[in-house]
């Protein structure tokens, strides 16, 4: 994580706004939520590194949050060691995984199919100088959105992320300039989890990870909720209203058309999603 500034802004609400333009108003803080569908990791990592200078530039004068799912790739953070990616070249090349290396925080981590990957691209200077603080906030929207589902989300002192009972569901990794956030998180909906085999997630040893649905086949109470067709969007729903609840703002979803016009870079058609 880079270093930053930044003040706390005031609350406004968590009210879902429609479709549409967004109407930016100081009057209003809110967060845009975006939903890619299912994207290559470069080409987003590049919208938000375009989106975050937009941030920082004033460009864009509200939050926003991209929520997108990418074809399998392993990222390695600021502080990831050889030693955790167990998979050599032939081995990723024969499951179809690309590597990346990238200015976030933390260590190795999977993305890939069935997960629900969240870039908030927040300007701290409209909430709280402090990156601990925002990492806690992320942790807490994802407990707050795994709660609708009665899956209790906790943390762990020694390291970012979100687990359940001594599994780890969601990871975190993220990086700011001028207190303007970028990168995120990864939460498990209903991914493939021997993807994991390949490294050490996290740079954790011995960690075991877990997703949404397999949760919820293990709690009874949950188990059709987990083979329906509806658990992608309801865990996008969730986030995006805990997003807004935690960081104060109004939640407005835009369209990815809508966010690229004003960054002067259209995206190619967005992939169904595969969650």
């Amino acid at each position: 994580m880079s270093e930053g500034r930044g003040l706390r802004a005031e609350g406004r609400g968590t009210a879902e706004q429609g479709h549409g333009s967004p109407h930016p108003s100081a009057l209003s803080p809110q967060i845009w939520v975006v939903d890619l569908g299912t994207r290559p990791y470069a080409e987003v990592l590049d919208l938000q590194r375009s989106v975050a200078r937009a941030r920082i530039s004033g460009e864009i004068d509200q939050d926003v949050l991209l929520l997108v799912e990418h074809p399998p790739v392993i990222t390695l953070g600021r502080s990831s060691k050889d030693a955790h990616l167990l998979a050599n070249p032939a081995q990723l090349t024969a499951r179809g995984v690309e590597v990346f290396e990238v200015e976030r925080g933390g260590d190795v981590t999977f993305h890939g199919p069935g997960q629900l990957v969240g870039y908030p691209i927040v300007d701290l200077k409209r909430h709280r100088q402090d990156l601990h603080w925002y990492l806690r906030q992320v942790e807490e929207l994802l407990i707050r959105a795994l709660a609708r589902f009665g899956i209790p989300g906790e943390r762990v002192p020694k390291y970012t992320g979100v687990w359940t009972r001594d599994r780890k569901i969601a990871s975190i990794g993220v990086h700011a300039r001028d207190w303007v956030t970028w990168h995120g998180f990864a939460l498990n909906v209903s991914t493939e989890l021997s993807y994991f085999d390949l490294i050490v997630p996290c740079g954790i040893p011995e960690v075991r990870m877990t997703s949404v649905e397999r949760e919820l086949v293990e709690r009874a109470e949950g188990a059709c909720l987990a083979t329906s067709p509806s658990l992608a969007d309801d865990v996008r729903d969730a986030v995006s209203a805990a997003a807004a609840e935690v960081f104060d703002l109004t939640m407005r979803r835009t369209t990815p058309g809508t966010l690229t016009a004003m960054l002067g870079s259209p995206l190619d058609p967005i992939a169904p999603a595969q969650l």
